[in-house]
């Protein structure tokens, strides 16, 4: 027989690094998103539509699901100004997207 016993502290305060490895992951999470939704998604929806303006829900239609816990919004939807953003609600930062693939930060 084998006994997994799990070990909480008193209070239920978790450990510091283990948040900012939480943090590290849910921000990488959206980083990934924001780019996936232009280059997946959104190209696609372009190769059809170039005068045509892409919201969320046409980024999802168009395939880009994104993770759990992130929001992806549309900032300009348009194919020569497409701007992009999206953040974790358990990261720490909103990440931005061009129509030529810049990220920041």
């Amino acid at each position: 027989m084998i006994v997994v016993a799990i070990h909480r502290h008193p209070g239920g305060h978790r450990n510091p690094a283990f948040i900012l490895q939480d943090q590290g992951l849910t921000n990488t999470a959206a980083r990934a998103d924001v780019k996936n939704a232009l280059h997946g998604g959104n190209r696609r929806y372009f190769s059809d539509s170039p005068t045509g303006a892409v919201d969320v829900a046409k980024t999802q239609r168009a395939g880009v699901l994104g993770s759990t816990g992130v929001t992806l919004a549309v900032t300009t939807g348009t194919m020569a100004g497409l701007a992009l953003t999206s953040a974790h609600g358990s990261g720490d930062k909103t990440y931005s997207i061009n129509a030529s693939g810049a990220i920041t930060p």
